[in-house]
C-alpha cells in the first residue's frame, strides 16, 4: 500500500508540473515527432560508462566508482560526471577534465550494446513520424552514430555541448522542437532516468518510461516494438 500511495503521489507532482497535459487524450494527439534519450534506452551503456570512468580515476591512482557513482554517471554529462567522481579530490578536477578530452573514447563503444529492436523501431516510424535524440553524452554521440550505422535514421541530434543547460533543463527539448516547427504535444520523450523525466516535464512533454517501471510518465514499455501498440500510435 505505502508503494502505491508512493506512485501515486509522484504522478500527481508529474502531472502537476505539465498542466497542459492535465485532461487531455493522448490517444487523439497528433504525434509528429519521437525523440530518444541514449544511454539506458538505444543502448545498454553502462558498462561502457563503468569502464570509461574507471580509467579516469586510475589514471590518477583512485579506486574505481561505487555502485551510487556508477548510477550518477550513468546519467549526467561528462563534465558533471567527471566533478562528481573527483569530488574528493578537487585539487585533481581540472587535471581529469584535461585527460578526459583527450582520451579516445573509441575503444570504450566495443562495451555499447544496442537495443535488439531499436532498428526495427526505427523503420516502422521513418515513414510517418520524424526522430530526434536528446542526450547528455557530448563529443562520444557522433562516433556512436557512425560505428553503429544510426546517424541518416535521425533528424536532428542535440547533445549537452549543442546547449547551454544539459539536461534535466528542458532547453535540449525546446531546441528539437523550434527545429522541426513542433509543439510539446506533438513529440513524445522517451527515457530511462529522472534526470528525462523532469526533462519532459519542464517542456511539457509527454514521456515514455523505457525499462523504467518506477518513473512517473504516461507510457511504460520494456521494448521498442510495445510502443508501436501504445493508443498514441
Amino acid at each position: 500500500m505505502y508503494g502505491a500511495n508512493k506512485n501515486h503521489s509522484r504522478l500527481f507532482r508529474y502531472y502537476l508540473a505539465r498542466p497542459a497535459l492535465l485532461g487531455k487524450d493522448s490517444s487523439m494527439s497528433n504525434l509528429k515527432l519521437v525523440i530518444f534519450d541514449c544511454d539506458g534506452v538505444m543502448f545498454d551503456s553502462r558498462e561502457a560508462n563503468r569502464v570509461y570512468y574507471n580509467q579516469i580515476l586510475a589514471h590518477f591512482g583512485h579506486p574505481p566508482m561505487d555502485t551510487a557513482e556508477l548510477d550518477y554517471v550513468h546519467m549526467h554529462h561528462v563534465m558533471a560526471s567527471v566533478s562528481h567522481i573527483f569530488r574528493h579530490y578537487p585539487d585533481e578536477i581540472a587535471a581529469a577534465h584535461e585527460y578526459r578530452q583527450a582520451l579516445d573514447y573509441t575503444p570504450f563503444l566495443q562495451h555499447m550494446v544496442m537495443e535488439p529492436d531499436l532498428l526495427a523501431f526505427l523503420d516502422y516510424l521513418r515513414p510517418v513520424r520524424r526522430t530526434a535524440i536528446s542526450t547528455n553524452r557530448t563529443t562520444t554521440m557522433p562516433a556512436i552514430l557512425e560505428l553503429f550505422a544510426l546517424g541518416p535514421l535521425f533528424d536532428k541530434v542535440v547533445t549537452a555541448i549543442d546547449v547551454a543547460r544539459p539536461k534535466p533543463d528542458p532547453e535540449a527539448l525546446h531546441q528539437i522542437l523550434e527545429h522541426f516547427g513542433l509543439a510539446a504535444d506533438e513529440a513524445i520523450y522517451i527515457g530511462d532516468s529522472e534526470v528525462d523525466q523532469e526533462h519532459a516535464a519542464r517542456a511539457g512533454m509527454r514521456l515514455i518510461a523505457f525499462k523504467s517501471p518506477g518513473l512517473a510518465a504516461d507510457y511504460h514499455v520494456e521494448r521498442f516494438m510495445e510502443i508501436t501498440r501504445l493508443p498514441i500510435f
